[in-house]
C-alpha cells in the first residue's frame, strides 16, 4: 500500500503545477487555471487577457529585439524594457564625448530620440496547428519526421506570411512535440530610444547583486516603435510616426502590499523541467562547470583591462555584461540543483513511470535506451563546451571561424565569382564590427588561456591533430602559460585580420590558401571543424534521439494521469506565457527574513562612491536625503520603493516583462531571479522562487525627478 501510495503521488509531481508555478499560453488558460488566478486576485476576465477578435493585454506585449520582452505604455507607442535589454543600443550609441551609457539618456522631444536596429514583435493570434503538423508527417518514422517538419511548418506559416505588413508566422512545438501552436507575429522595424538611466543606477549592483535579493537596481529603459501614417511597419524614416497601439497598459502609482496580485506576460526563452535525471547528471558534472569555468577566466581578463580605461569599459561592456549574466547563473544553478538532490528526485520519478511502463511496449524499454544515448555521448559533451566557450570565447577567433563561408564560397565545386563576391562583403561588413569592438590586451590573454585549458582538459585523443605539436615545436613547452602566450601574441601579430593592408589585399584578390594559412584562421577552423568531422554526428546522433525520447516520455507522462493534463503547462520556448502569484516576502534560510521590497534607503547603504559596481549619481543621492520623491513616495514608509518580489514563474526571455496588478496596471519590471532558486530552469522552488522586479515608481522617478523628462511622463496614464 505504502508503494502505491509513492507512486500515485510521484505521478502527480510529474504532471501538476504547484504552488504558482506555470508560464500558461494565453490563449488557452483552461477554467480551473483561470479561478485559481482570480483566487489570488486576479479581477479581470479572459477576454480581457487574451482576444482574438477583440484588444486585450496581450497587444501590448512585445518582444523586443532578438531575446527580452518589452511593454506598449502610452497611445503613442512607448515602451519600458530592461535597461539591460537597450544596453546595446544605449552603448552604441554613446561615445566618450556623449557617454549616454555613464551618463544616461532622455529624449526630451521626439526628435531628440536616438534611432537603432532594433525590431519590436506584436502577437496577432495564436492557433492550434497540431492536426495539420500531424497530418504532414503521419506514418513517418522519426529521422524522416524530422526532416519533414521544416517542409510541413513552411506550408503552414507561409499561408499567414505577408511581408509587405510586417507578418509572418511560427510554429512552436510545445510538450515536447506534442502539440503544435502557431503564433501569427507583426514586425516592426523603426524602434527609437527614448531614454535610459546612468548605468549606476541601471546596473547598480553589477555582478555581486546578480540574481541577488535584497536588490536595489534600476533596470528600465524606454524606447519607442514607429510606424508609417497608416499603421504599417517601416524602416526608419522621418516621415513615419509614433505607433498608436491597440492595448497599452495603464501605470499605478498606488504602490501595493505583502501578498497583493502579480501577474507578468512575456517571451520566457526556454525550461526544461520534465528533463531527466541522465540529463541533469550531465548538467552538473561537466556542461555546467565546463561552460562556468571557461567564463570566469575570460571575465576576469576582460575586467582587468576595463578598470584601467573608460573607452575599453565601454567597447567591452555589452560583451562582457552578456558573458557574467549566464556565468553566474549556472553556477548558481548546478549548486542547487546539487543543495536539493534534484537527481535523485527525477530517479524517484523514472522509477515511478518505469513502473507504469511494465506491460506497454512502447514505453517499457524507455530508460534503457535513455541510458544507451547518454552513454554513447558523455564523452565527447565536454570538448563541445570548450570549443564554443573557450575556442570561440576569444573574440579574433570567433570572428575568424565566421569565414568558413568565404572559404566555401572559394573552394567548393560550383561556386561561383559572385557568390565569393558576397560572403567577402559580408566578412568585410563583419570586420568593422569586430575591430571596434575588440580589445587585444584581454583578447590576446583570452586565446591563450583557453588554448591551454583546452590542451589540460580535454581527452588528448580529441585534440586536432598536429596542431598542439606545432605550438610546442615553435613556443615551448605545452605546460607552460609563456607558451601559450608567445603563441597568441604570433596570431595576433600574424593574421591577416587585424591588418587592413593585408586584409584589403585578400579582398582584392580572394584567394582560399591566403586564408586557409592565416593563423587566426587556421585556429578557428581547425578546432571547429575537428570536432564537426570526428563528433559532430554524434553530437545531432544524441540530440535526435533526445529529442525522439522526451516525446515519447512526455506522451508517456500525459497518458499516467489524464485528469491532470487541464493543469500541465509546455517547457517554455520564447512563445507568449502567462505567469501570476503574488508580491511576498520570504525566508531563504534559517533566522533570515526577506521583505518584499527594498527602498532608496538601501541604495544609500550600499553606496561606495566610485565604485564599480555601488557607485550612484551624487544629485540623486542628494535628492534622496532631502526626500524629494514627489508623487512617487510609499507614504507608508515615507521613502521611495525601488525594487519588490513576486512568486512568479519566470526565466530568461522575461526581462524586462511588465508585472501587472489584479486590475491590468503596470507595477514594475521583472528582470532577476533569486539565487536561491536558481535550478528554475529544470525545478521550480514553491517555497523560494523569487521573480525580481523594479519598482514602476522608482522608474517614473529617474526619468521625471532625477531625469527632468517630464514630457515622457505626460504620456502615461497613471493610476493613482
Amino acid at each position: 500500500m505504502k508503494k502505491i501510495i509513492v507512486f500515485l503521488l510521484l505521478s502527480c509531481t510529474l504532471l501538476k503545477a504547484s504552488a504558482d508555478e506555470g508560464m500558461w499560453l494565453p490563449m488557452l488558460l483552461g477554467e480551473q487555471v483561470y479561478q485559481d488566478m482570480v483566487k489570488h486576485g486576479l479581477k479581470l476576465s479572459k477576454e480581457q487577457l487574451y482576444s482574438i477578435n477583440k484588444s486585450s493585454i496581450k497587444d501590448a506585449i512585445i518582444i523586443f529585439g532578438g531575446g527580452c520582452t518589452g511593454e506598449i505604455v502610452s497611445n503613442e507607442g512607448l515602451i519600458f524594457t530592461n535597461h539591460h535589454c537597450g544596453y546595446g543600443v544605449i552603448a552604441g550609441a554613446s561615445t566618450m564625448e556623449h557617454n549616454y551609457l555613464r551618463d544616461g539618456f532622455y529624449a526630451y522631444s521626439k526628435d531628440q530620440e536616438i534611432k537603432s536596429t532594433l525590431s519590436v514583435t506584436f502577437l496577432d493570434r495564436i492557433v492550434d496547428v497540431t492536426n495539420d503538423v500531424e497530418g504532414g508527417v503521419k506514418g513517418l518514422a522519426w529521422a524522416d519526421r524530422v526532416k519533414k517538419l521544416q517542409e510541413v511548418f513552411k506550408q503552414i506559416t507561409d499561408k499567414v506570411a505577408d511581408p509587405a505588413n510586417g507578418m509572418q508566422g511560427r510554429v512552436y512545438s510545445m510538450f515536447k512535440g506534442n502539440q503544435y501552436i502557431m503564433y501569427v507575429y507583426k514586425i516592426y522595424r523603426d524602434i527609437r530610444l527614448v531614454g535610459a538611466p546612468p548605468e549606476s543606477i541601471g546596473k547598480f549592483g553589477g555582478d555581486t547583486d546578480n540574481w541577488e535579493w535584497p536588490r536595489h537596481t534600476g533596470d528600465f529603459s524606454v524606447f519607442r516603435v514607429y510606424a508609417t501614417k497608416d499603421g504599417k511597419p517601416a524602416d526608419y524614416s522621418a516621415d513615419n510616426i509614433p505607433l498608436k497601439p491597440k492595448w497599452f497598459l495603464p501605470v499605478s502609482i498606488k504602490g501595493f502590499k505583502d501578498g497583493d496580485y502579480a501577474m507578468i506576460y512575456g517571451y520566457p526563452g526556454g525550461t526544461n523541467r520534465y528533463e531527466t535525471s541522465y540529463g541533469i547528471k550531465l548538467k552538473n558534472e561537466i556542461e555546467n562547470p565546463s561552460l562556468v569555468g571557461l567564463r570566469d577566466v575570460r571575465l576576469k581578463l576582460m575586467y582587468a583591462q576595463m578598470i584601467k580605461d573608460p573607452a575599453v569599459k565601454l567597447k567591452l561592456a555589452e560583451n562582457y555584461a552578456s558573458v557574467a549574466n549566464y556565468w553566474k547563473f549556472y553556477d548558481g544553478e548546478t549548486k542547487q540543483l546539487e543543495k536539493y538532490h534534484t537527481y535523485e528526485s527525477k530517479q524517484q520519478q523514472e522509477a515511478a513511470f518505469a513502473k507504469w511502463a511494465q506491460g506497454k511496449p512502447e514505453y517499457e524499454n524507455l530508460w534503457t535506451d535513455y541510458q544507451k544515448n547518454y552513454d554513447a555521448w558523455r564523452p565527447y559533451a565536454k570538448q563541445r563546451q570548450y570549443v564554443l566557450e573557450g575556442t570561440l570565447g576569444s573574440s579574433l577567433a570567433a570572428f575568424a571561424a565566421s569565414l568558413q563561408q568565404v572559404e566555401i564560397a572559394l573552394v567548393k565545386q560550383g561556386s561561383t565569382e559572385s557568390d565569393a563576391q558576397k560572403a567577402l562583403a559580408s566578412a568585410d561588413a563583419q570586420r568593422k564590427t569586430f575591430l571596434a569592438a575588440n580589445d587585444r590586451p584581454s583578447d590576446e590573454r583570452i586565446l591563450a588561456i583557453t588554448t591551454m585549458m583546452f590542451y589540460n582538459d580535454i581527452d588528448k585523443n580529441q585534440h586536432p591533430i598536429g596542431f598542439y605539436e606545432g605550438v610546442k615545436n615553435k613556443f615551448g613547452s605545452l605546460d607552460d602559460e609563456s607558451t601559450y602566450r608567445a603563441w597568441a601574441k604570433n596570431v595576433y601579430d600574424n593574421t591577416i585580420i587585424m591588418d587592413d593592408a593585408k586584409w584589403n589585399a585578400f579582398v582584392a584578390k580572394p584567394d582560399a590558401n591566403t586564408l586557409q594559412a592565416d593563423p587566426a584562421y587556421a585556429y578557428a577552423s581547425g578546432f571547429i571543424k575537428n570536432f564537426n568531422l570526428k563528433w559532430g554526428k554524434n553530437s545531432s546522433d544524441f540530440t535526435s534521439r533526445n529529442n525522439e525520447l522526451g516525446r515519447l516520455y512526455m506522451k508517456g507522462i500525459m497518458q499516467m494521469n489524464p485528469a491532470a493534463v487541464k493543469k500541465m503547462y509546455p517547457d517554455a520556448n520564447f512563445s507568449m506565457r502567462v505567469s501570476y502569484g503574488n508580491v511576498k516576502s520570504y525566508n531563504p534560510r534559517d533566522a533570515v527574513h526577506y521583505d518584499y521590497e527594498t527602498t532608496a534607503k538601501g541604495v544609500v547603504d550600499k553606496y561606495i562612491a566610485g565604485d564599480y559596481e555601488f557607485d550612484f549619481p551624487q544629485k540623486a543621492l542628494d535628492m534622496f536625503k532631502k526626500k524629494d520623491f514627489g508623487q512617487y513616495i510609499d507614504k507608508s514608509k515615507n521613502d521611495l520603493v525601488v525594487g519588490f518580489i513576486t512568486t512568479n514563474d519566470i526565466t530568461g526571455g522575461n526581462s524586462g516583462s511588465p508585472v501587472i496588478d489584479g486590475n491590468g496596471n503596470l507595477i514594475g519590471l521583472a528582470f532577476d531571479g533569486n539565487y536561491e532558486a536558481l535550478s528554475h530552469k529544470i525545478a521550480f522552488d514553491k517555497d523560494l522562487n523569487r521573480t525580481i522586479c523594479v519598482d514602476v515608481r522608482f522608474v517614473l522617478w529617474c526619468i521625471d525627478k532625477l531625469g527632468g523628462a517630464g514630457n515622457i511622463i505626460k504620456e502615461l496614464k497613471l493610476v493613482r
